[in-house]
């Protein structure tokens, strides 16, 4: 009993002191951001001697802080709405196809997920100027451009769990019931299937939402216009060459963060129960 309670006690300890090592960037990031620079450099891991948002307002302002948060939210709920419907709908249809195109597609949507981003940077610069050139239209530098593109990348793990969830948890009577009833293909899909992905939806949606908003690589490469600048890029401006505005750059990090967190602070009830649901493999 007393060896029971020690292990208990022990492995509380060691999650409250890795919990805290988890926070510590978030802490120094929150604490340096409301000091000046001479304050920083003297006691980086302190509390600021006074709370101000001085440097919020400066951050948001050299930033332009509204027109990157209208450019982030736009290009974050566009693409995950499109990637939801999207890999909803494929991984509904190769769940019930027995056929060998549908299980090659499926494989190969998920090998694409075990491919580093970073191999595929040059390949896929050069494959966008390609279609620039044969469609005629501007792809790169345009916030069209980067939907498309995260819609491919978000495609594996989307059909991914939703397709395990369609095996695992998604009584094919229901389906043979609507039919039964007079639903079409359509209509079986919006009426009764995609009501059912719920679970999997929310979880979906923290996944590709934490991803998508926080992305810098990506953005970096397409948008090059200062109207089309993503929160996380126009972070950068307060990283110079020669010399680095911390206390800003760390007020502009936190106004990045927060959107997310309490976006996730919201739906994290359902992330556990999604992302079960999923896991179930037939």
């Amino acid at each position: 009993m007393l060896m029971k309670k020690a292990k208990s006690t022990l492995s509380s300890v060691l999650l409250v002191c890795l919990s805290l090592i988890w926070l510590s960037p978030i802490y120094i990031i929150l604490a340096n951001s409301f000091k000046s620079r001479d304050e920083m450099y003297v006691n980086p891991l302190g509390m600021p001697v006074k709370f101000s948002l001085e440097y919020y307002s400066g951050a948001m302002e050299k930033m332009n802080f509204l027109r990157a948060f209208g450019v982030s939210l736009v290009i974050t709920i566009v693409s995950v709405a499109i990637i939801v419907v999207l890999c909803a709908m494929a991984a509904w249809m190769m769940a019930r196809s027995n056929g060998k195109l549908s299980k090659a597609i499926y494989y190969t949507l998920i090998l694409t997920m075990l491919i580093p981003f970073q191999t595929l940077m040059m390949p896929l610069m050069q494959e966008m100027n390609s279609l620039e050139k044969l469609l005629g239209i501007q792809i790169k530098d345009t916030i069209g451009g980067l939907i498309f593109m995260y819609i491919g990348f978000g495609a594996g793990m989307g059909v991914f769990m939703f397709y395990g969830f369609v095996k695992g948890s998604l009584p094919r009577t229901l389906e043979e019931a609507a039919i039964i009833d007079g639903c079409n293909t359509w209509q079986l899909f919006w009426r009764v299937v995609f009501p059912l992905m719920k679970p999997t939806i929310i979880t979906l949606v923290i996944l590709d939402v934490i991803w998508i908003w926080n992305d810098y690589l990506l953005p970096s490469l397409t948008l090059k216009s200062a109207s089309n600048r993503t929160i996380p890029i126009g972070t950068q401006i307060f990283f110079g060459q020669y010399t680095i505005e911390w206390n800003m750059a760390m007020a502009a990090l936190m106004l990045t963060i927060i959107p997310v967190v309490v976006f996730y602070l919201c739906a994290q009830k359902h992330i556990v129960k999604g992302v079960a649901a999923g896991a179930v493999k037939g």
